[in-house]
Formats: structure tokens, C-alpha cells, sequence
């Protein structure tokens, strides 16, 4: 028997930020006292209210199949936030429901995306882009952006990458891995740009919509010129602190909200229906817990960035939004430690593991070779001590 798996799952790359977190567990699970920062997880609990929509949807025995895009009261919140808080107007038709906002993206490049097709993905990028397209049998179009431009496309990059081929733009703003957040004039560019190009799609994930630190929240989708070209993706996992409830949607024109409906169908049908009463909860009720978990992320980020900015040999950016920090790290390859040399932000990450005890993630899995992510989602008192170790790991480096 050929025991080999199959050459579309060959092609794709390992998650390195679970692989990150494993490794931290494994050390943790021999007694070594790791700081985790290598997960992009709120700390926080679900608010009260949100669990209580839950119980009660179990009482209720609100246990059944659901529809294949989600029950249309949770479709009719989505759609009632998309008009209150972004000024959208969508319809239930038009907003399909899914297990995260992972899978409504891969939902919308599989919808889109045929073999060949060119897909850019502005680097550094979330790690799971560029493997969605790779799953669709498309090809990703890498656009690095550096710290020198607070990790942002610009709309000459844009056009530049653009090809008769090209099928879709994608765009994370919160931004992870970087916290980077696009303007409404940066949002601008890039839709004048696009404007020009009707054949491209513009895919932009807005997972991180709520942590941000410079007021409104914009959205690309705000211009009414890409409207039939734009899939919305967000959901509750960020925000809300319900990762582990699996809830996410995208809105997007009906024909397309309808091949991802078809798709959905036929892998993995509707979301949990537990999860979408709890999701519906968290848009209709209070924002005030919102509100409460965006400042605490403000200030550990202002604390984070600081005691950053303090160590010789990183360069830091002051991310506007997320919870992650993205330092620039490249100044201590080739120097070592112990007969350990450094060569790359993987050799980094597991030096820092090893010799700190403090995880993160290797800019590599980002498309970004000289960085290292850094999540802030954990106490201050987690952070002053991870910094402090990092600070003596990467010190010893000569």
C-alpha cells in the first residue's frame, strides 16, 4: 500500500503559530515555566451575557441541524451591525455563517479561485493566505511591505503586482501578525488603484475590527465603486474572546454568498447552533465588555512597545491595533551563544523558547524573515517578565 497523502495536502505548510504553541506546551508539560506569547487569543472570558444566550439555547434544546449559512436571526444581526457600525448595507441573503472566520475565508478564495489564478497577499501576511490559495490551486502573489512603511501596501505596490490573472487582493487591517492599521486615506489609495482593475475581488479580513486604537473602524468595503467585488470577512473570535466557539461570516454580493452556501453544504454544512445563538447575543447585546478588553489591550500594548523599545538590536513598530507586536530582528543573525549561531527568525524563536522560556513566532511563517511576533494577549505582569527575559537571551548573543 502507497502510504503517501495526497499532492494537494503536500503543498501546503505546517501553521507555525500551532506549531509554536505546541512547543510551549510540551515545555510546559516538563515543568518549565514558559510565557506563552505565540497565540493570537484574548485572555479574557466570554462576557456573562453572551455564555447566558448559550445556556439558555441548550435549555431551550436549540440542538438541531441549522441552515447551511446560519439561522437567519444571527444573519439579520450580522446585517443590523453592518449598518450601525460600518454604514453597510447588507441583506440575510447576502451573509453566510461559518466554523470561524478561517473558514469563511478559505470558503471565499475556494469560491473564487481557479487553478492559475493569481492572488495577492500583501506580506507580512496571516499564515493561513497563502495555503488557501495553494489549496484552490492558485498561486499567491507576495507584496512585501516593511517596517519602513508601518508594514502597509501602498497603491503603486498594488498595481504593480496586478496581472490579467490576478483574481483577488487580499487585506487584514487590524492587522495580524503586524497590529498595523489601515486609514481611510491608505484605504482610499488602494481602492482608486483597484478601481481601474474590475476583474480583481477584494477579500478584506476584519477580525480584529474592535482592537484598535485610533477611533472608527474603516473598512475598504466603505467604497461604493468595489461593492460587487468585496467579500467582508469578520466573526466574534477577537473581540468578543469566544475563539474556541468557532463563529465567523462573511457578507458579500448574493452570487457569491451562494457559491460559498453551496460549498459550505457539501463540507462541513452550518455552524454549531449553540455558537450562532451565542454569536447573535454578542451583537445585539451590551459593547461594553468590548470596550473594556480594546483598553486593557491598549495599555499592555503601550507597556509591551515600551519596554520594546528599550532593547538594543530590535526595531519596533507602534502597531495601531490587534494585539501583536512585530519587531524587526534581523541585527542579531550570525551571532550566537553558547555554540548555538543564529541564522534566521526560526533559529530565534526557538533560542528564545529554549534559552527565555518566552514563545513567540518566527516572521518566516509571515512571509517576513527579519521579524518575530509577539502577542500582548496575556497580563502585565506576563510581559514585564517576558521582556525582561528576552532582553537577557538576546544579550548574551555575541
Amino acid at each position: 500500500m502507497n502510504n503517501s497523502v495526497s499532492s494537494r495536502l503536500m503543498a501546503l505548510s505546517e501553521s507555525e503559530t500551532l506549531v509554536m504553541s505546541q512547543k510551549s506546551a510540551e515545555l510546559k508539560a516538563q515543568g518549565v515555566d514558559v510565557i506563552n506569547l505565540s497565540v493570537g487569543e484574548p485572555d479574557f472570558a466570554t462576557p456573562s451575557h453572551i455564555k447566558e444566550a448559550a445556556k439558555a439555547a441548550i435549555d431551550n434544546d436549540f440542538t438541531f441541524y441549522t441552515p447551511v449559512p446560519g439561522i437567519l436571526d444571527l444573519r439579520k444581526a450580522i446585517c443590523n451591525k453592518l449598518d450601525r457600525e460600518n454604514g453597510l448595507s447588507y441583506t440575510p441573503d447576502q451573509i453566510v455563517c461559518s466554523n470561524g472566520a478561517k473558514q469563511s475565508i478559505c470558503n471565499a478564495i475556494l469560491a473564487l479561485v481557479n487553478g492559475g489564478d493569481e492572488v495577492i497577499v500583501p506580506a507580512p501576511y496571516w499564515v493561513s493566505y497563502p495555503e488557501m490559495v495553494k489549496l484552490a490551486e492558485g498561486v499567491p502573489v507576495i507584496v512585501s511591505a516593511g517596517i519602513e512603511q508601518d508594514f502597509k501596501l501602498t497603491g503603486q505596490q498594488l498595481e504593480e503586482a496586478i496581472t490579467e490573472r490576478t483574481k483577488a487582493v487580499i487585506i487584514c487591517s487590524p492587522s495580524n501578525p503586524t497590529g498595523s492599521v489601515y486609514s481611510r486615506s491608505e484605504l482610499r489609495e488602494l481602492a482608486d488603484v483597484l478601481a481601474q482593475h474590475k476583474h480583481v475581488y477584494v477579500i478584506s479580513d476584519e477580525i480584529y475590527e474592535h482592537i484598535n486604537y485610533v477611533g472608527r473602524h474603516e473598512s475598504i468595503a466603505q467604497f461604493e465603486e468595489l461593492r460587487d467585488r468585496m467579500i467582508i470577512v469578520n466573526g466574534v473570535s477577537k473581540c468578543y474572546a469566544m475563539t474556541g466557539w468557532r463563529s465567523g461570516w462573511l457578507a458579500a454580493p448574493a452570487w457569491i454568498a451562494k457559491a460559498c452556501n453551496k460549498l459550505q453544504g457539501q463540507y462541513t454544512s452550518g455552524p454549531g447552533s449553540i455558537s450562532q445563538k451565542a454569536a447573535q447575543a454578542a451583537y445585539e447585546g451590551s459593547q461594553d465588555e468590548v470596550e473594556k478588553m480594546r483598553q486593557a489591550f491598549e495599555r499592555r500594548k503601550k507597556l509591551t512597545y515600551g519596554l520594546l523599545q528599550q532593547i538594543d538590536g530590535l526595531e519596533v513598530n507602534d502597531p495601531q491595533g490587534a494585539f501583536y507586536l512585530f519587531p524587526k530582528c534581523s541585527s542579531f543573525y550570525g551571532k550566537g551563544y553558547n555554540g548555538r549561531v543564529i541564522e534566521d527568525s526560526a533559529d530565534l524563536a526557538i533560542y528564545l523558547l529554549e534559552e527565555a522560556h518566552v514563545a513567540c513566532v518566527a516572521g518566516g511563517a509571515f512571509g517576513a524573515p527579519d521579524n518575530i511576533r509577539l502577542s500582548y494577549a496575556t497580563s502585565d505582569e506576563n510581559l514585564v517578565e517576558a521582556v525582561k527575559r528576552i532582553k537577557g537571551a538576546l544579550d548574551k548573543l555575541k
